[in-house]
């Protein structure tokens, strides 16, 4: 997939609420607790951490299951 075509998208599953790719399985997952010091630091933080995570993240290494095995 061209990364020109993909999008950062909110989802709201059953075991997952968050940040994943529109165009493959790729999900964010923070990698350990917010830090900072106020609450504005700690998003600024999540946000750029999550924002370099899918800009360098590969569609082809997230392959969605298919539907229909077979």
């Amino acid at each position: 997939m061209e990364p020109l075509h993909r999008k950062l998208v909110w989802i709201e599953e059953q075991h997952f609420w968050g940040w994943c790719c529109s165009e493959c399985a790729w999900l964010f997952r923070p990698l350990g607790p917010l830090v900072g010091q106020s609450i504005e630091v700690m998003k600024v933080h999540y946000e750029q951490q999550r924002d370099k995570e899918f800009a360098s993240h590969i569609c082809g290494e997230h392959r969605r299951a298919s539907k229909n095995p077979g």
